[in-house]
């Protein structure tokens, strides 16, 4: 026995042969099955991109041209319409808005200035071009952003026609965009802001640049630049700043967790064209925005301490966005009229 057992251990170990390969004709049945599926529905989302891609191209051009048109109408029809067409575009790509809380602004004018009703200024986080639809749909206001949109094929004809003001964050330039700011929010215009500077993965919020809370909170000048002219607003009529976060948490009618969130996100080096062509084809979407209450800058030292206090209260209403947990509508009061401008006649029966 010991002997056996001896030459056994010396001999090499062969490989047990196994049984014979056979094809399971069923589960062949099922893989061909999952494969025509898979087929077909990319097949399906490949027409709905191309369907939204040319709703889109029919859409775009007949309400733009005919905003183009409301241009030279006095009043506030243009600034409407502005939202009727990125609502319109929202619709077309299935993208649903869920809206928490309340905007402290409304649609307003030159007139609505002279009754007291202060400005307001927006201020967004940024992760993706889809931003500009969903906060234009929602809130009565122009953009404020980077000069390299207004070249954009779709989107810098629409922002075009639709006022936006367009930054080169050159020194040279900040001058006239800062007046062009000041006199839009006088005139009646409310605006949208994203003050990280730049979109990010979705994922966080990024810190707030404290230089475009300079319209709201001029900075205190040295006197060696007392020459330089600060927007200037009437007593009582600095603009307010409402913080709001933007979180998307439906993707195909389920939640959507860090993973998958990335699919909305549009930041660094991406190409817009498969950006979009992704998203096309999804069958919906949905975006949440919380409305923060307003922020009056009177009561901030600084305009970094008002910055701050907006940063922080557009990140975590975004953290508890993105672990889907949904807060109440915040309720807040702050004083959005300030003293009404007298008319001439009225100043005229005075002196006279």
């Amino acid at each position: 026995m010991r002997a056996a057992a001896k030459l056994s251990s010396d001999l090499p170990h062969l490989k047990r042969r196994g049984p014979p390969f056979r094809i399971d004709a069923a589960e062949l049945d099922r893989i061909d099955a999952k494969e025509r599926k898979q087929a077909q529905r990319s097949l399906f989302r490949r027409i709905r991109g191309v369907a939204r891609l040319l709703a889109i191209a029919t859409w775009v051009p007949l309400s733009v041209g005919f905003e183009a048109v409301l241009l030279i109408v006095p009043g506030n029809s243009k600034v409407r319409w502005t939202r009727v067409i990125w609502g319109g575009l929202c619709r077309l790509l299935s993208l649903k808005i869920n809206v928490i809380g309340r905007k402290a602004g409304k649609v307003t004018g030159p007139k609505s200035r002279e009754r007291g009703e202060r400005p307001i200024i927006y201020i967004s986080n940024h992760s993706s071009w889809i931003d500009v639809l969903v906060l234009g749909t929602i809130l009565p206001s122009v953009f404020v952003a980077k000069g390299d949109i207004e070249h954009w094929p779709v989107m810098g004809l629409i922002s075009r026609i639709g006022r936006t003001i367009f930054v080169s964050r050159q020194r040279n330039t900040t001058g006239r965009e800062r007046d062009e700011m000041t006199s839009r929010l006088a005139g009646g215009d409310n605006l949208v802001l994203f003050p990280e500077g730049t979109s990010s993965d979705g994922s966080r919020v990024l810190p707030f640049m404290s230089a475009f809370f300079a319209i709201a909170k001029p900075p205190r000048l040295r006197e060696s630049d007392a020459s330089q002219i600060l927007p200037d607003f009437r007593p009582g009529m600095t603009p307010l700043i409402q913080p709001v976060s933007v979180v998307y948490d439906r993707l195909d009618g389920f939640r959507i967790g860090k993973a998958r969130r990335t699919v909305f996100s549009w930041y660094g080096d991406m190409d817009l064209g498969p950006h979009v062509w992704q998203l096309v084809k999804r069958k919906s979407m949905r975006a949440t925005v919380l409305l923060h209450p307003p922020l009056d800058p009177e009561d901030f030292p600084s305009r970094k301490a008002l910055a701050q206090a907006a940063w922080r209260a557009v990140t975590e209403g975004a953290a508890r966005l993105r672990q889907n947990d949904e807060p109440d509508a915040p309720e807040w009061q702050a004083k959005l009229h300030g003293p009404a401008q007298p008319s001439r006649s009225r100043e005229n029966k005075r002196f006279s």
